[in-house]
């Protein structure tokens, strides 16, 4: 969901368990970071940010309350203060649960239409709508060389984390060109494949398009578009060609700068191609495996997870770029040097 570096530990599943179960002791916990906010704080142009927490990675959401649209919900893992907001329209950046896993909740607590990107509810449904994507997503890692405990781990959490999301169904769908309230949707595919951004007045509420301290993760996933990463670098120029005043991110504080930021990334995705290519050679390696020479060898099944997913999308850009040959079948996949 986030940046790699960013998942330096899962939420144990006596953590998740209690959440399930209702406990207060992870969700007092999270209420009381300083980082989390709690309140409504004013922004520029009379827009508005809530802070929720979040179990892992950042430990916080930021969602977006302009005029009666709010855009993201949280994850709804503690309580949201929906009952207070006077909001009409509910806008969803993406399918990741700590951006739409409350949605239905806040359209329940508001009445408001829920408004989400086609693809991104196409996916959401494929994802948080099945029994059975934990055994699907596990398959595609050991596909890609993950071993059984990577698999194991993956099949765990995915059962333990998917009560959480509670996605709205039937919402209106957005594609680019639409808008919401004067707002502007812009499709910017590559940390999700059906990401949205909405611009204003010069004003771009991003999600996790475009953050300041975290290199938003790309992974390449089953059943999604081909080339994550080669989405992700043309969202980011157009980004620069766009140039909004100021990004509202999900994570973070706002970025004054947005032509820097993605140039940024930009150049950080062009030095990981680097490295994953000097990583091949002559004979056929897994995902897996390659990962290992990218990010480290010590790392925990949920890391090595996002690894393995990061490493395959930036193949698959060098695939596309001729410096690297997939082969393999329906059992594994490999890649080679060009």
């Amino acid at each position: 969901m986030y940046g790699f570096n960013d998942h330096l530990k899962p939420m144990p599943f006596t953590g998740l368990r209690a959440l399930l179960q209702g406990s207060s002791r992870y969700s007092i916990r999270m209420a009381t970071e300083g980082s989390i906010e709690q309140t409504f704080v004013q922004l520029e142009g009379g827009i508005q940010r809530l802070t929720l927490p979040l179990p892992t990675g950042p430990k916080h959401v930021h969602c977006y309350l302009a005029g009666r649209t709010l855009f993201d919900t949280g994850l709804g893992l503690a309580d949201a203060p929906w009952s207070a907001v006077e909001a009409e329209r509910i806008a969803i950046t993406h399918f990741h649960p700590d951006h739409v896993g409350g949605a239905e909740a806040a359209a329940r607590a508001t009445g408001a239409t829920v408004f989400q990107g086609g693809l991104d509810y196409a996916q959401c449904e494929r994802v948080w709508g099945s029994d059975d994507w934990p055994e699907r997503i596990a398959s595609w890692f050991v596909r890609h060389g993950a071993p059984a405990a990577v698999a194991d781990d993956l099949i765990a959490q995915g059962h333990a984390f998917a009560p959480f999301v509670r996605y709205a169904v039937e919402p209106d769908l957005l594609y680019e060109g639409s808008e919401v309230d004067g707002w502007e949707v812009l499709e910017l595919p590559g940390h999700a494949d059906g990401h949205l951004g909405f611009l204003r007045d010069g004003v771009l509420i991003a999600g996790d398009h475009l953050l300041q301290r975290i290199s938003p993760a790309v992974g390449l996933y089953p059943e999604s578009r081909p080339d994550p990463l080669g989405d992700y670098l043309t969202s980011l120029e157009r980004t620069i060609e766009l140039a909004p005043r100021i990004v509202y991110p999900g994570h973070g504080e706002p970025i004054l700068d947005a032509g820097v930021r993605a140039r940024e990334l930009i150049e950080h995705h062009r030095h990981r191609l680097d490295e994953t290519a000097e990583a091949l050679g002559g004979e056929p390696r897994s995902a897996y495996e390659i990962s290992v020479d990218v990010f480290g060898a010590e790392l925990e099944p949920t890391q090595r997870r996002f690894a393995v997913a990061e490493t395959l999308s930036h193949l698959e850009r060098l695939v596309r770029e001729g410096r690297a040959a997939r082969g393999g079948d329906d059992q594994r996949v490999f890649y080679t040097g060009p």
